[in-house]
């Protein structure tokens, strides 16, 4: 894939090039049944925090079952900047943080990952001293560090934001963290990380109230405890940190990622097609599944870790509002609204989470969806047919519904930004080609008009 990280013999080497320099566009015919069985990838946002608590240890850590995507290739190129050793096969990812060169993160790297201010809060326990650019990302709205900033001042650490760069240090002879009491404003998964890995090394007890209980904030949790951390109350709303003096080695597998899961399972329930899917936490799914219920789908765990969908002959319309975990996640709203489009009836659409994130909208009309926008709603009639067209993703979770929407659609869709794509789905196209459906991914400028497939419903990936 041309936009994919350029990858030396330890993974993370050279800096990626501008996404937007990406030619390539996905070409899908739609209309195809999908069958079989597809291998669900590391979650994508545990790995990045991950990844950047492993700045926390000064041995060896082992992280297993890291996805293949752009923006872990951008995360392991921030660590390789600040001196850390990285050694990547396949899915394993070796880190070594016994010497960190310097404690400044590359603004060229930082500006593309909003994820990359993760490292402020292992650096600045490590080494006393933090200097990382304001994150750059996509543009699906305004996610401010303030609550990250605020954590921080009240375990003791000076923050100053100046010229685009936030700057802090540790007063005191120690230059250790304080343990704090701190509550969030509002229950951020990237401030709750931050904040957590930030205390694992500080003094004394930290509390953060009014946490996020995404499943991902567990995952870092564990992670952090397999190096011998104490944390304790991941996925409630209360999390207590008792810091200690050091961290040690480990090896951890991170968990399946819920949204490539909810994913595969609204491309099973917009093409009508009985699909399996695993390793998966169903407990992950709650939300997407009960609203796949109400739409007509069954969804079935035949193993504890693997999970199959059933469509219904019909698709019927419902509401869905996005909300910090439990509810129903942001990360799900452009695929539910692809699968939405072809339902019976009107169904409304409400974005909490993220103030930019409806611009699928008109990509989605472009397909003959019937979509309203009013603020941060999103009306939905449903269509009984959707055809092929030109279309552009505007954002990661957006480049995801537009394959759906064309999986499903009457004719050839050909959709550009697929910069998007890789930065949050291992290797999509190949996983859904295993399933059955008609796509390539060609150079823009290439006059190709051949359908790539593979039949093979018991295959793998």
């Amino acid at each position: 894939m041309e936009d994919r990280a350029i990858t030396t013999s330890h993974g993370f080497s050279e800096p990626h090039a501008s996404p937007d320099a990406d030619p390539s566009v996905l070409q899908i015919w739609g209309g195809n049944s999908l069958h079989g069985h597809v291998k669900i990838s590391g979650a994508k946002n545990s790995a990045l925090a991950i990844i950047a608590a492993a700045l926390l240890c000064p041995e060896d850590c082992r992280i297993r079952n890291v996805p293949l995507l752009v923006d872990v290739k951008r995360m392991g190129q921030i660590l390789t900047a600040l001196g850390v050793k990285l050694k990547q096969h396949d899915d394993i990812l070796d880190i070594n943080a016994s010497v960190i060169g310097q404690s400044k993160a590359p603004y060229e790297l930082v500006s593309q990952l909003r994820a990359s201010f993760f490292v402020i809060g292992p650096l600045l326990a490590r080494q006393g001293v933090a200097k990382v650019p304001l994150p750059g990302g996509c543009t699906i709205g305004a996610r401010p560090v303030d609550l990250h900033v605020r954590g921080l001042q009240a375990m003791g650490a000076d923050v100053q934001i100046e010229h685009g760069i936030v700057q802090a240090h540790i007063t005191g002879s120690n230059r250790r963290l304080k343990g704090a009491k701190i509550y969030l404003d509002y229950p951020s998964v990237g401030a709750t990380e931050t904040l957590m890995m930030a205390a694992a090394l500080a003094d004394g007890e930290t509390t953060i109230e009014n946490a996020a209980q995404e499943p991902e904030v567990i995952d870092l949790a564990n992670f952090c405890n397999s190096m011998g951390a104490r944390i304790r109350g991941a996925g409630t709303n209360t999390i207590a940190i008792s810091g200690v003096p050091k961290l040690h080695s480990t090896d951890y597998s991170i968990n399946p990622d819920r949204i490539e899961a909810g994913t595969f399972l609204v491309a099973g329930a917009i093409t009508h097609s009985e699909i399996s899917m695993s390793p998966v936490v169903p407990d992950h799914l709650t939300a997407v599944i009960a609203k796949l219920k109400h739409i007509g789908a069954q969804v079935i765990a035949d193993a504890p870790d693997c999970l199959r969908i059933i469509p219904g002959d019909s698709l019927k319309a419902t509401d869905i509002e996005t909300l910090p975990y439990p509810g129903f996640p942001t990360d799900m709203q452009a695929q539910f609204m692809a699968l939405l489009t072809l339902s019976e009836g009107n169904s409304l659409i409400t974005e909490t989470v993220f103030e930019n994130r409806l611009r699928h909208v008109a990509e989605l009309n472009r397909m003959g969806a019937d979509i309203r926008v009013k603020g941060n709603n999103a009306i939905v009639r449903g269509v009984s047919i959707l055809s092929g067209a030109p279309v552009v993703a505007t954002d990661l979770r957006a480049s995801a519904a537009l394959v759906l929407a064309g999986l499903a659609a009457k004719g050839k869709t050909t959709i550009q930004g697929l910069h998007h794509l890789d930065r949050g789905y291992d290797r999509l196209e190949v996983k859904l080609l295993k399933l059955g459906a008609s796509l390539q991914r060609v150079s823009e400028s290439a006059d190709v008009d051949s359908r790539a497939k593979i039949s093979s419903p018991a295959s793998n990936v």
